[in-house]
This record gives C-alpha cells, structure tokens and sequence, in this order.
C-alpha cells in the first residue's frame, strides 16, 4: 500500500497551499489583494515590494498556479486579483486545520512535556 494514500486528500491541499504562501512576498501579495476591490496591476507591486520585476512575476506565477490569484491580461499589462472561490476554500481548510489543532491541544492538556 502507497503511504501517501494514508494522508487524507484534505491534508494534502492544506500543505500545498501552506507551502505555496510560504514565503513573505506571497503572502504580502495575498493579503493587498484581498483588501482591493478592483484588481491590482503587477506594476503597482514591483513599486512596492523590494524586490525585481522578474522575482515578482515568478511569485505570481506560483500563486496563480495554485489558484489562489488569477490574471486578466489588458495589453500591455496583467491586472492581478483574488481568485474568491479559492480563496473561501482556503480560508475553510485553514479554519478547518486550525479548530482540529487546537481541539487536539485542550484534550491532550493533561500530557506531560519533557
């Protein structure tokens, strides 16, 4: 029997996304573009993140691939927003995980720590 096929799909995309949103940028990303309305060209984003025109795109290249932001192209520009569908999926795996873990911890308050 595979040992993957033990862990349960839901774990699985928890930790791809987790692993996606892993780094600083991404997040900083996200978390602008969840706050907007409309969406947010990648220009705007290089004029206020540290960091090359090329290491952003790479960025959002991951995250949409991911499915977490999407990309509508106006020549000669992309505008990027949140992809909300997924985002609300996220948003309920996370809270999902997170109610378990700490369900987790107040049943095992009792345990003793080396």
């Amino acid at each position: 029997m595979n040992k993957k096929s033990l862990i349960p799909d839901d774990i699985i995309e928890i930790a791809r996304y987790a692993k996606v949103m892993s780094h600083p940028v991404r997040v900083y990303i996200l978390m602008k573009l969840s706050k907007m309305e409309s969406c947010c060209y990648s220009g705007n984003l290089v004029e206020e993140l540290p960091i090359g025109r090329s290491t952003l795109s790479q960025h959002l290249k991951e995250l949409k691939y991911a499915g977490l932001i999407k990309g509508e192209i106006e020549p000669p520009f992309i505008k990027y927003c949140i992809n909300k569908e997924n985002w609300v999926k996220v948003k309920m795996l996370f809270n999902g995980f997170l109610n378990k873990e700490l369900q987790m911890l107040d049943d095992n308050s009792n345990c003793e720590h080396e």
